[in-house]
């Protein structure tokens, strides 16, 4: 019998991933409560060692919070029984994919990196399990039904490479029909901007090859001295740095530029975010992107703040502010003048 394995149950993964598709396909799901760190930093693969899980499915942010514990505590299990790895949610850098195929996978599983949203229902682009070469980071290619395009400002379509808007041109089956009791704000979020399209609220870019990018949240972008860049560009950047194991980044304001860019970091397990560390942080963003991508603050987060606060909280702390909803941040909202000692 097919076993898979999921969790974060609050979302269509919940009740579609975990009980109507496996029971439907005649599939085992097993389901843990709590987080990937406790009782150890190993729960996950001591979970999947113990039942034989055969599909793993988890998010990019799990995936680079376990790697800064190194790849030990994954040595140590027997995930022989594992043929397919998936990850969703967000996208995944190149980096974290590499290492969840090497040290997960044991370069042997294939790895399905799904691009979907509770309001699709379910996969709208994704690799084939052993079918679909793929791209460290890139999600690939629509799935069957699906017609994705991606859109310029003025919604015309872009052929060949380019990037843009990522939007769907005729419906599927899994797709939305309305919010409940609401249904002028569901053709106003989804089909307004860009008439006769569904409209994701996510960039992406498509490459020399057709292949797939998503680039980020529309509304994660910033712009710094006239720039329009996406957060997700500069988090990808940021952990490619050999001692940083997650990185998430916001705009903040800035008397000159209008918006800056705040990152927060967390390191790899027993590495320090020293003066050096963020000045090599600074070099790379600028080779990566650009000169005035060069962050100003650089602050360090331990990895539960990433697993249990909201990209909002992080916006809240970096223009001052201290989110009600998340403990974490109640006690560190930046003060003024360690911000100016922070400034670059």
């Amino acid at each position: 019998m097919k076993r898979s394995f999921y969790r974060l149950l609050g979302w269509i993964t919940g009740h579609t991933y975990v009980t109507y598709g496996p029971m439907l396909n005649g599939a085992t799901s097993v389901i843990f409560e709590g987080t990937p760190f406790y009782p150890s930093n190993e729960r996950f693969w001591e979970i999947i060692a113990k039942y034989r899980v055969s599909k793993f499915y988890t998010a990019p942010t799990a995936i680079r919070a376990l790697m800064k514990f190194g790849e030990g505590f994954v040595a140590k299990h027997d995930l022989s029984c594992l043929k397919v790895l998936g990850t969703v949610g967000e996208p995944i850098n190149p980096e974290a994919w590499l290492w969840y195929h090497k040290y997960v996978g044991a370069e042997r599983c294939s790895i399905v990196d799904t691009y979907w949203q509770t309001e699709t229902g379910g996969h709208v682009m994704t690799p084939l399990p052993g079918c679909t070469p793929t791209k460290p980071g890139s999600c690939c290619h629509p799935f069957f039904g699906v017609v994705a395009v991606i859109l310029d400002e003025s919604g015309k379509e872009l052929e060949g490479e380019a990037e843009g808007y990522i939007a769907f041109k005729q419906p599927w089956p899994g797709i939305m029909r309305t919010v409940f009791n609401n249904h002028e704000r569901f053709e106003r979020t989804y089909f307004s901007r860009f008439p006769g399209y569904y409209m994701t609220g996510d960039g992406a870019k498509r490459d020399k090859d057709g292949y797939i990018w998503i680039t980020g949240r529309i509304d994660d972008m910033l712009n710094c001295s006239g720039h329009l860049m996406s957060t997700a560009q500069v988090e990808s950047a940021l952990v490619e740095h050999k001692d940083v194991a997650e990185a998430a980044v916001v705009a903040a304001p800035h008397a000159v530029k209008g918006e800056c860019l705040y990152c927060f970091v967390t390191p790899k397990e027993g590495v320090q975010v020293t003066e050096q560390v963020q000045k090599e942080l600074r070099t790379l963003v600028r080779e990566k992107i650009a000169p005035f991508a060069s962050p100003d603050f650089i602050q360090v987060r331990p990895s539960e703040v990433f697993i249990c606060c909201s990209k909002k909280s992080f916006v809240c702390f970096a223009g001052g502010q201290r989110p009600a909803q998340d403990p974490f941040w109640q006690d560190h909202a930046p003060h003024p003048e360690e911000d100016r000692r922070r400034r670059v």
